[in-house]
């Protein structure tokens, strides 16, 4: 497998973790966003809606992390990133989602370049925009885990799956902009029982050999 991404991404982050937690080996293909490179000519064979990361199976591309990861989770089954009731799935699918429809989209950097060009924002107007759409969608997912008993050490359970590898990049995010994260106990707490495993730690941007 070969990964097509770039280390600040954060769906990048989150396949990485993905392929960490499931033991599979893969290349990675750095694309630097910022300089635009995901434009080119190039990678625009790759994935013609021009988003990173594109995940290359033996030469073919799967666009989209949430499919990704759902497709990693299908081709080796073992440990499950979802659980096997059906409401229990639908509980971890909407943590996940939560991030993925309602926090990342508006917070992407073609979203924040496009405020900076087109509407003028300064680097204190985007971090109070991005920081207020982190903020807004924790308060939700803070109480769906708080408040459920289903809610372990990680966000189901004690054995981290697909709310997990959502959440991590985003409170990543969430420490870039320098967000207050204390009206949010449970939602560090798991943070930090996540980053305690190597598959996590090891995809932090930070380890990555494009990091800047």
């Amino acid at each position: 497998m070969n990964l097509h991404g770039y280390y600040r991404s954060s769906a990048s982050f989150r396949v990485r973790i993905a392929l960490n937690l499931k033991l599979v080996s893969y290349e990675d293909t750095p694309w630097h966003l910022r300089d635009g490179a995901h434009q080119d000519e190039a990678f625009r064979a790759i994935n013609p809606a021009q988003l990173i990361p594109v995940l290359d199976h033996d030469g073919v591309l799967l666009t989209q992390s949430l499919a990704m990861i759902e497709y990693l989770d299908e081709l080796y089954p073992m440990p499950a990133f979802l659980p096997g009731n059906p409401l229990d799935r639908a509980h971890v699918r909407a943590l996940a989602q939560s991030i993925a429809c309602d926090i990342h989209p508006i917070n992407n950097l073609r979203v924040l370049k496009y405020l900076r060009a087109n509407f003028k924002a300064d680097e204190t107007a985007i971090g109070n925009w991005y920081n207020h759409w982190i903020a807004t969608g924790f308060r939700g997912i803070e109480m769906m885990l708080a408040d459920d008993p289903r809610t372990g050490r990680f966000c189901f359970g004690d054995t981290p799956g697909l709310a997990d590898i959502l959440l991590v990049p985003q409170v990543v995010n969430a420490h870039n902009y320098k967000l207050d994260l204390s009206p949010f106990p449970t939602i560090e707490r798991i943070f930090d029982t996540c980053m305690q495993l190597p598959a996590f730690e090891t995809a932090h941007p930070r380890n990555q050999a494009d990091a800047e």
